[in-house]
């Protein structure tokens, strides 16, 4: 077992060792601890760390870097991330690798410094104008938090996509012991741009916009087809299946061993890549399950929205899909268990 480290701390060093070369970006809580960390770590190490005047100057230096074919990171929460939509459109229309951080925290607007789901919708639709799609990762833990960092960029170079890790607030802010892997050497991608004329064409710039929409399609099919992530618990015989990712995830796997302790059938869904969205897993879920139930950490659920759609692809429509909506403050365990019984017995409507 690894030594106690902070959340945020540990992905940026997780970050470090996958072989980043830049960072670029701006303070935001609860993100900050990721930029404090890389302003000596990096230099240390002789690669590039950059507080940008904003986060729109971050996401556009990132932009530049992904251009020259090296790894590069921003990071930032809510509304930061928000700023940085119009430079993700570009980088997806470029067809360009890098890794964004989202350290979600709760609310509209300026939102508050409590942990929360909020981004799930704009960060899973891709988030800018256009037609793009980000892959999405959302862990759990402190150590699924470096082992989804490090994979996001193998991921980002090997489709050329932006990739997001979503972590939550209380996530970032958290101590667990962690382990992390070897330090990565430092490489630079075939196609990239290093200041030479060349007639040979390697970054997409959509002269043609049919063609590059049915490559863009294509890949987005091999991403689903080949990079859905998840973990399952009793889904075999279960009457009831939850779905939840990031720390409500976790607290809900909890209560899932717990109710199959005491005999109840029930199963858990917690997705790993929020895009693809694991469809897959739901076909593994026993035919005569009696309903779903999402345990979402937002004002009234996002998440449910693509669990009625694999429902609907993968099984029969008529199977009720439940949410449970936490509010501002952390899903508890037995708030779940009570909400759960008022389903069972009738008191709580589904959403689909």
């Amino acid at each position: 077992m690894g030594d106690m480290i902070k959340g945020n701390d540990a992905i940026a060093e997780a970050a470090v060792r996958a072989g980043v070369q830049l960072y670029a970006g701006y303070p935001i809580t609860p993100s900050t601890e990721v930029m404090e960390y890389l302003s000596w770590r990096m230099p240390e190490l002789g690669r590039t760390f950059i507080q940008a005047e904003s986060e729109l100057a971050g996401i556009n230096m990132v932009l530049g870097f992904a251009f020259c074919g090296k790894r590069a990171l921003t990071a930032s929460s809510g509304p930061g991330i928000s700023l940085k939509q119009e430079g993700i459109s570009y980088i997806s229309k470029y067809r360009l690798p890098c890794v964004v951080l989202n350290v979600v925290r709760y609310g509209n607007g300026l939102g508050s410094l409590r942990s929360g789901q909020s981004d799930y919708f704009r960060d899973t639709r891709g988030g800018g104008n256009g037609d793009y799609r980000c892959i999405v990762l959302a862990p759990s833990s402190v150590q699924e938090s470096v082992d989804l960092m490090y994979l996001a960029f193998d991921l980002a170079e090997r489709y050329r996509i932006v990739t997001e890790v979503m972590s939550e607030s209380a996530l970032g802010q958290m101590m667990e012991p962690c382990e992390f892997p070897p330090m990565q050497e430092l490489t630079v991608q075939d196609w990239a741009l290093d200041g030479k004329y060349t007639h040979e064409r390697r970054v997409a710039f959509m002269e043609n916009y049919v063609t590059t929409a049915h490559e863009n399609n294509a890949r987005y099919e091999e991403i689903k087809e080949k990079e859905q992530r998840y973990e399952a618990v009793g889904l075999e015989d279960a009457e009831y299946v939850f779905v939840s990712y990031g720390i409500p995830g976790r607290v809900t796997h909890g209560v899932v061993n717990e109710l199959r302790a005491r005999g109840e059938k029930v199963g858990l869904i917690r997705p790993i890549t929020l895009w693809p969205f694991p469809e897959k897993a739901f076909e593994q879920v026993n035919p005569n399950v009696k309903g779903f139930i999402t345990v979402e950490l937002n004002d009234y659920g996002q998440m449910v929205d693509d669990v009625a759609l694999s429902v609907k692809k993968k099984l029969r429509t008529d199977i009720p899909v439940y949410c449970l909506p936490y509010v501002f403050e952390m899903v508890k365990r037995k708030d779940v268990f009570r909400d759960f019984e008022k389903i069972r017995q009738g008191q709580w409507k589904e959403v689909y």
